[in-house]
């Protein structure tokens, strides 16, 4: 996935355009990441007109998406705008090709608009889910995950969830060390899971109590990912009842602790995966698995590769030699 497509108009939001920009732009080869060609494509070369009174250049066609690697699509700051033909008919062609899909927040109406979300899963900003059913009745809206994939199209909630989708597709194709690079260098959090909810009903001050020990539990958590965690343990960290804990984590995060444990342990297994020449069951107890076969069914349902066949594809992350086997590896918070 190292040719990467935007699909420029009329009247995309620029912020999706600065996300988009941002995470495939820069050269951060650096810090290990690989070179991304990204390409502004649109129906001609000519200016397109954003809103805030911004413009912008395209620099190719809309017949560079035959040779993109993955092509991702920004909302338009109206999503009732119609899309031009020729945009729609070649992202149903990239999609009928294999080439992941991605549209950001509002984004998913022109997926739907292009007839490709029909009987298919897809999220938005949650206050334009009802719409989008609405309008695209044939499509399974979702209004609580940060993103969703279906079929080789992806979907992101508004705003924020757009860098973690973004950086999602990173680290599926090229590893969690270069998604890391990248999220450090953009001063953002390197892994949200995408049933992450939207946002809280109950949001807590960052003063709260609650809050402080929650934080430093999942701190503490991050710190001892190798060793057996129940909610019972991390409750017991917060000085909760596990039921209490529990639901006070949900609130916090938008997440179960186990589901927040399992996604931080798989990104830590990848690391693992990427920088060293540890056996497979080694890396499955480093990570917190309980055994080898929970770890490969896990690995495997999340990534779609086994863990040997990810290490295969992966390899070491360029210009880093692999730790030696007493080295520890601590996943980002």
């Amino acid at each position: 996935m190292h040719r990467v497509a935007i699909v420029v108009q009329p009247g995309i939001r620029g912020f999706d355009l600065a996300v988009i920009t941002e995470v495939w732009g820069p050269d951060r080869t650096r810090l290990g990441v690989p070179r991304f060609e990204l390409r502004r494509c649109a129906v001609d070369t000519g200016p397109i007109t954003l809103p805030g009174g911004l413009t912008l250049a395209p620099d190719r066609g809309l017949d560079w998406l035959a040779e993109a690697d993955l092509v991702v699509v920004p909302a338009l700051a109206e999503p009732s705008d119609p899309t031009p033909e020729p945009v729609l008919a070649a992202l149903r062609e990239a999609h009928a090709r294999g080439v992941p899909v991605a549209a950001l927040c509002a984004g998913a109406f022109i997926l739907a608009e292009a007839g490709l979300l029909a009987g298919r899963r897809a999220v938005t900003h949650w206050s334009l889910a009802p719409r989008l059913a609405a309008r695209h009745p044939a499509v399974l809206v979702e209004d609580a995950p940060l993103y969703v994939e279906d079929s080789g199209l992806w979907t992101s909630a508004g705003v924020a969830s757009g860098i973690d989708l973004c950086l999602h597709l990173v680290r599926r194709a090229h590893g969690a060390e270069a998604a890391a690079a990248i999220a450090r260098s953009m001063v953002t959090g390197p892994f949200r899971t995408g049933d992450h909810a939207q946002y809280l009903d109950r949001p807590t001050p960052a003063a709260d109590r609650t809050a402080e020990a929650l934080a430093a539990v999942r701190e503490r958590a991050l710190r001892h990912l190798g060793e057996p965690l129940s909610v019972a343990t991390l409750a017991g960290w917060a000085g909760m009842s596990p039921r209490s804990f529990a639901r006070h984590f949900v609130a916090a995060t938008g997440t179960t602790p186990h589901r927040w444990l399992l996604g931080h342990r798989l990104d830590a297994a990848r690391r693992l995966l990427e920088r060293t020449d540890h056996p497979v069951p080694e890396v499955a107890r480093r990570a917190g698995f309980a055994s080898e076969v929970t770890f490969r069914q896990h690995f495997t349902s999340s990534v779609g590769l086994s863990p040997r066949a990810y290490r295969g594809a992966a390899g070491p992350s360029a210009g880093q030699p692999r730790p030696n086997p007493g080295d520890s590896v601590r996943n980002g918070s």
